[in-house]
């Protein structure tokens, strides 16, 4: 019996794709890339990083010192002055025409005592009477000052120089007595507010050595003086740092995130050790830890014997050799015998 050549045709081409799939299907698995660190005693400052905000290094408010409708606002957020820039007025009707008044009733008290003087060195006048009139005219005076002071007040002045921060009000509102109208930041040096764990903060000295990320700008910074506050959060028990930056250029603005690292002494004086960061110390069924080392390309458990943490590092006591490559990053993916290649 003869093969019609149109099956012959099929027969072939079906035994085509089933051998590429098989040959598909026995291909080498793909390596998982993932990144080592060599297990290396060392007694060098290990580095913590936590992440901080910029704050300025002084905040003013400024207000008025009497209560009105606010007319002008002076500055804008983010325009530098100086200090004895003129910032906001207020509507000085009313205070001018207090002014205008208190200077009638002064100008008529001091009229009163030129005319009765001459009366009272003629003999003529009671000494009561006399003592009456200065009086007068001293509270007339008393008067004008105020008035003078009041009008003199419907105008506010940069204290200090520096950044507007924040502008509170606008024109047309009403403003109370020292009620801030905008706030005056000096930035010229900032400061960075870190929160830091209860355990870590003894550890912490003015002197620390720091280095500080501003992703923002771009710019990594050494630190200066550190700060230390002296009482916890009640609910995270973290306490607050604030780490002095110079900003000559004024490019840190306050809200501006960091990334902040800071060195801290070994966890041993007694001689170097294995340090690993904690995130790639797992543990076994058995209760015990283990990490993944790079053996031959290939993904290997490492049973460890760990010590004490320090920062978001951990000390391998035993089971590491030094110089084993030891994944710390893609361990999530790997298993036994995996193909591994390093980045």
């Amino acid at each position: 019996m003869k093969i019609p050549v149109i099956a012959v045709c099929a027969l072939c081409i079906l035994s085509v794709v089933l051998t590429s799939c098989g040959k598909k299907e026995a291909a080498a698995p793909t390596a998982i890339s993932v990144s080592v660190e060599n297990a290396t005693p060392t007694d060098a400052c290990f580095e913590q990083h936590y992440t901080g905000v910029v704050e300025a290094n002084t905040s003013t408010p400024v207000s008025f010192m009497g209560s009105g409708t606010l007319q002008r606002v002076c500055v804008e957020e983010g325009q530098a002055v100086g200090k004895g820039q003129l910032i906001a007025e207020m509507d000085m009707t009313q205070c001018k025409s207090m002014l205008a008044a208190a200077e009638a009733q002064y100008s008529q008290a001091e009229d009163a005592l030129r005319r009765l003087r001459q009366v009272y060195d003629a003999g003529s006048l009671p000494e009561v009477k006399w003592v009456e009139v200065q009086s007068q005219a001293a509270q007339a005076k008393s008067q004008l000052d105020i008035a003078r002071k009041a009008l003199d007040d419907c105008r506010i002045y940069a204290p200090v120089s520096g950044v507007v921060g924040s502008v509170y009000f606008h024109p047309g509102s009403v403003v109370l007595t020292s009620e801030p109208i905008v706030s005056i930041l000096d930035i010229s040096t900032v400061k960075v507010r870190v929160s830091v764990p209860e355990r870590e903060i003894a550890a912490l000295q003015p002197n620390t050595p720091t280095s500080i990320y501003v992703e923002a700008v771009g710019k990594r910074i050494g630190g200066g003086c550190i700060e230390k506050g002296a009482q916890a959060d009640a609910v995270s028990r973290t306490y607050d740092i604030r780490i002095q930056l110079p900003n000559h250029d004024r490019q840190l603005l306050p809200g501006m995130i960091a990334d902040v690292g800071m060195k801290h002494p070994a966890p041993t004086a007694a001689a170097p050790a294995i340090t690993l960061p904690i995130r790639c110390v797992q543990q076994n069924t058995h209760g015990g830890n283990f990490v993944w080392i790079v053996e031959g390309q290939k993904a290997r458990a490492r049973d460890v014997v760990t010590g004490k943490t320090f920062g978001n590092r951990i000390v391998v006591a035993g089971g590491l050799k030094e110089g084993e490559k030891v994944i710390v990053e893609g361990w999530q993916k790997v298993g036994e015998g995996t193909a591994v290649k390093i980045n």
